[in-house]
Order: structure tokens, then sequence, then C-alpha cells
């Protein structure tokens, strides 16, 4: 568990490095990020308006087997600004999706600059934190690559709340060769992160060839 001092989010600031497909900062966290969708390429938010702010999400998801309090919870990315802060309850086994119209709003309302989940389509790293007492826990982090941000590919745990990830690559065939590999299936916000398709890889008629000789 990394404790970082609560005025520490309230200003730009950076962490120190982690590592690509980081396993969570606190493994015993019930609360995870799930699910993320950096580039969007269509109405995610359902507004009926496409943005490329608006239509960015973040998928939470409670793997405790309690109603989780989410009082105290805060979402950035790599700057570590709050992008949005949660109120409520979540149920054994529910999800939370966080749209970065949501996040616009939040911030608005909240004084922050205004620039909904700002996630970079060239990589970059989400982060789950708590507020509790006077230090700010990171609960979780995943940092992702290039291709996991190309238009309408999500990266996400599969089973829900696992410690794997896999791309959501359906609406966007991924044909590189860099992990993770793609696994055919469309994003699923909102929805268990289940796909009944059998991964495959692109190959050339050379490789085909070589599996013969």
């Amino acid at each position: 568990m990394r404790l970082v001092p609560a005025s520490f989010i309230l200003a730009l600031a950076v962490l120190p490095n982690l590592p690509a497909f980081a396993v969570p900062a606190c493994a015993q966290s019930p609360l995870v990020l799930n699910e993320i969708l950096a580039g969007p390429a269509r109405d995610w938010d359902g507004s009926g308006v496409f943005s490329t702010r608006d239509d960015e999400w973040v998928e939470l998801f409670n793997t405790g087997a309690a109603t989780l309090v989410l009082d105290g919870w805060l979402l950035t990315d790599g700057d570590a600004i709050p992008r949005c802060a949660f109120s409520g309850t979540l149920a054994p086994g529910a999800r939370r999706l966080v749209t970065g119209r949501e996040s616009y709003d939040w911030e608005k309302a909240h004084g922050y600059p205004a620039f909904g989940l700002s996630l970079g389509n060239s990589g970059d790293r989400v982060m789950l934190w708590k507020v509790a007492g006077a230090d700010t826990l990171l609960m979780d982090s995943y940092a992702y690559v290039s291709h996991e941000a190309a238009a309408d590919r999500a990266i996400a745990r599969v089973p829900d709340g696992g410690p794997a990830w896999t791309l959501f690559d359906g609406l966007n065939p991924y044909v590189g060769t860099l992990l993770p590999q793609g696994n055919g299936c469309a994003p699923t916000p909102g929805a268990a992160n289940a796909c009944g398709n059998t991964p495959t890889r692109a190959s050339s008629w050379g490789r085909v060839k070589a599996l013969y000789r």
C-alpha cells in the first residue's frame, strides 16, 4: 500500500514511474480499475453527440463481498490531478462507469481545470485513490501504451476484477505483436468483461508456409 500526502493530489505532480501492466499498488483493494477506453471514436456516453472528451470512459468494479461506500474514492490520470470523486455505494460484483462527460462536469463543479478524464492516446496511466484521514492511498493503477488506446479499443480485466488484462479490439482489430493481444470482442462498458471468441493473430503468407516446412 502506497501512502501519499493528501495535498499531493491537489497540485500538479508526477508520481514515480510504474511499469506497464503493473500489479495493483494495493492488492487487497476491493475496488479496482476494470476496463479503460482512452480513444473513443463513437458516442459511448449515449448523449447523441460524439466527443473525444466526453466519450472516454473508465469502469470500476467491486471485487469484495460487501457493499462498498464510495465516499473518499477518486480517479486521476497520470498527472495525479483529481478527475472525478465518488459518493454513494457500490454493491458486491457491481460496476461503476465514469465517462469523460461526468469527469468534466465534476471538475467544473469543484474548481479544477475542466478537461474530462484526459486520457492520453499515446499512452498514459489511470490511478484509483482513496482518502484516508490525512493520507491518500494509491489503491490501483494501470499504465497503458498506444496500441491499447487506439480508436474504440478498450483494455479490460478478464475475468472482471482479475489480475490479467486483455485488449477488447472487436471494433478496431489489432494486428501487431505487442502485448496485450486483442480478443476480437467489442468493449463492454457497464457489462461483464466476457468474450466468446477465440483470440487470433494476423499472419503473413510466409509465416503460414513456414509452419509446414
